[in-house]
């Protein structure tokens, strides 16, 4: 039992503006609930007539049938909406659907609408599915509370899509149909009011019938609470997400959903550290949980994939693929190789991809042998139907293999698309593209090295630096914070007046910076309050002749040369502290080469976010530049990181952050931004 049960499970429903008149969405829907095994009752207060079985209450109807319905369907406008289900939930309704827009998404008086619906999910405990969706299909209870054309046709099976819009989730219900693939559970979220992706997740982790999840985000209102619905999922099943807002599109979204957005890349960067599958778009999100409903590996940092192909150009397609998304094919072993060249004539190529020249006879030794090589998790096999050289699915059906295979089918078009059936009924993925292949294979890889990251310990600190009081926050005082941290800052003096910085210039010595010290001065350099490679007190002089007044000077000793990092943790609105790693100068900000992580977070997932960055051999050696030290890198991501566990850190930033010629880092800039929690009326706004 859970607690949508009511929604998804009902005993006996009730129809709110049922109706017999074709074209109308009382009637739309009651027409699909026709082959719910249990009672529908028809309830239609503006035209009763219980001779034909239409009621004007829900108590009226309930007490006809001689049983309670669980599930209220609401296809009545928004302004009469709140009234019926307070009724609704009086004579015991426990759940509903509400179809029907013109609530929060509509503005005007549609805010009023869904705050009075809101009020009614407070007082009576009802749960409520929308405003504003075309509802859900539970296939394998025969249950279609959904007026969308051909959704009481939708066969059951194993996957559950959870999807921000009705619109999408019928679409791809439909995609997997197209596919041959059944849906357990089909749900999609409207404004979700009451009813949120959380909670249907929480609900499927219930399930026993479920073998992968399709999730579709347009808003992440939940932020923390979404994720970790997402990881307690994903223990047990694969759960794949495809996040709307890459481009700006967010007055629309909001328009859609009546919420606001959150960033598109914080989103999909919470739902991948909590396990999901990231995809770029619905086509993708079909193949890769049509793959994990039938496979999945077990958890490995970077499974490594065996390829057999009897056409080498299509095979090659699938490879190139696979490796410009950092998955890893392998040189096969010796032992390997030798028994390969045993089975197929010399002029192929034996060492992954492995190309049979054309579809062999001995196909099922040659997949065997691959899957059976040491460095292989994963055995993929792309073939044309030739079914006078071989029979391709009795071919794969036969093999034994000692890992998972994805098969890659191309001919005929009906006869590839019963091909491609025939193997998923048996347990084997199979695409009708090298591009399809390579995103079901791609699936199975991240989710095994999702849940081996999910296995390794989050990192907290319970040693936390003293914070200055609540206010604005100078670089002195900020770089102290990030000393106590265990973050290395330049050797520097703080001083009052001109004589003090050419103390200072004397006692630090070589080549010194200087900065005007203004807590209210975030971007120093705009101003032209740094100066820097002053040697001498003319010079020195000079500089500050050049800078603008400032209550007091920041003199330090200048770092070497060498490449430079930002670093930063922010509180997001909707997520939470979040931890940014990115390249220095503007690669960042203009290409967006940044990497990013919820905090707290594993050493491993920090180990991790220098290899995503697009600018990463800068720092790993490549022309003579200096490799960063590794583990000191990672002690700063997390240092940040556990910075931000105190509730007054709004954010920290350090750019740049250089690397020093012995791999090590300083903090040459650093800005701490302070809030009052408790003028954020317990929010993570800042």
């Amino acid at each position: 039992m859970t607690a949508l049960d009511a929604l998804f499970a009902p005993r006996a429903i009730a129809v709110l503006g049922a109706s017999a008149t074709p074209g109308k969405l009382g009637a739309a829907m009651t027409d699909s609930l026709a082959s719910f095994p249990g009672p529908v009752m028809k309830v239609n207060s503006g035209r009763p007539d219980p001779d034909r079985g239409f009621f004007p209450t829900v108590g009226e109807a309930a007490a006809s049938h001689g049983i309670t319905p669980d599930l209220v369907v609401s296809c009545i406008p928004a302004a009469v909406t709140a009234d019926a289900l307070r009724e609704a939930a009086a004579v015991g309704a426990r759940a509903a659907l509400v179809c029907a827009g013109g609530f929060a998404e509509a503005g005007g008086d549609g805010a009023l609408h869904q705050k009075a619906l809101t009020e009614v999910v407070r007082d009576t405990g009802i749960r409520v599915l929308g405003p504003n969706t075309s509802g859900f299909l539970v296939p394998h209870r025969r249950l279609t509370a959904s007026f969308v054309p051909g959704a009481p046709d939708l066969e059951p099976g194993p996957v559950a899509v959870v999807a921000a819009s009705g619109g999408v989730n019928h679409a791809l219900a439909f995609a997997l149909a197209e596919v041959g693939v059944g849906l357990r559970l089909g749900v999609g979220l409207g404004n979700s009011l009451d009813v949120t992706q959380a909670d249907v997740l929480d609900h499927l982790a219930e399930d026993d019938g479920v073998r992968a999840v399709a999730l579709h985000v347009e808003t992440a209102a939940e932020g923390r609470r979404l994720t970790e619905a997402v990881r307690r999922l994903t223990d047990r099943v694969p759960v794949v997400a495809l996040v709307v807002g890459r481009s700006d599109i967010g007055d629309f979204a909001r328009s859609h959903t009546g919420a606001l957005a959150t960033s598109w890349r914080v989103t999909r960067t919470a739902l991948r550290q909590a396990g999901a599958v990231l995809v770029d778009d619905e086509r993708d999100l079909v193949d890769a949980v049509t793959a994990l409903s039938r496979v999945r590996l077990p958890a490995h940092p970077r499974a490594g994939v065996g390829l057999v192909t009897a056409q080498a150009g299509p095979g090659l397609l699938l490879t190139d693929d696979l490796r410009s998304h950092g998955i890893q094919v392998p040189p096969l072993v010796e032992r390997t190789v030798k028994e390969l060249r045993e089975l197929l004539p010399a002029l192929t190529y034996l060492n992954n991809p492995v190309d049979t020249g054309r579809p062999s006879p001995t196909i099922t030794q040659i997949v065997e042998r691959v899957s059976e090589d040491p460095g292989i998790d994963v055995t993929a096999v792309y073939g044309l139907l030739e079914p006078t050289t071989v029979d391709l699915p009795a071919a794969l059906n036969a093999a034994r293999t000692a890992t998972p295979l994805v098969a890659v089918v191309g001919g005929p078009v009906e006869q590839a698309r019963r091909t491609r059936r025939e193997l998923g009924d048996a347990g084997i993925p199979c695409a009708a593209t090298p591009a399809a292949g390579s995103t079901m294979v791609r699936a199975l890889v991240e989710d095994a090295a999702a849940r081996a990251r999910l296995g390794v310990t989050v990192v907290t600190s319970s040693d936390a630096p003293t914070l200055p009081p609540l206010g604005p926050v100078d670089e002195h005082t900020a770089k102290s914070v990030l000393a106590d941290l265990g973050i290395r800052t330049p050797v520097r003096r703080v001083c009052a007046d001109l004589a003090e910085a050419h103390a200072a210039l004397d006692e630090l010595g070589g080549s010194v910076v200087v900065k005007i010290l203004d807590a209210d001065i975030l971007h120093k350099t705009e101003v032209g309050g740094v100066q820097v490679g002053i040697r001498t007190h003319d010079e020195l002089d000079e500089a500050l002749a050049r800078m603008p007044a400032s209550p007091a000077l920041l003199v330090e000793q200048m770092a070497p040369a060498g490449p430079e990092l930002i670093v930063g943790v922010r509180r997001d609105p909707v997520f939470g502290p979040v931890l940014a790693l990115g390249a220095g100068g503007t690669a960042a900000e203009i290409l967006g080469d940044v990497s990013l992580r919820l905090a707290p977070l594993s050493a491993n997932e920090a180990q991790a976010m220098l290899d995503e960055l697009a600018t990463r051999q800068l720092f790993l050696g490549a022309r003579g530049a200096t490799p960063v030290d590794r583990a000191r890198l990672t002690h700063v991501l997390l240092a940040l990181a556990s910075l931000a566990a105190d509730e007054t850190v709004a954010e920290c930033e350090i750019n740049p952050l250089r690397v020093l010629p012995d791999g090590d880092l300083v903090a040459l800039d650093a800005v701490l931004l302070l809030r009052d929690p408790r003028d954020q009326g317990g929010s993570d706004d800042t």
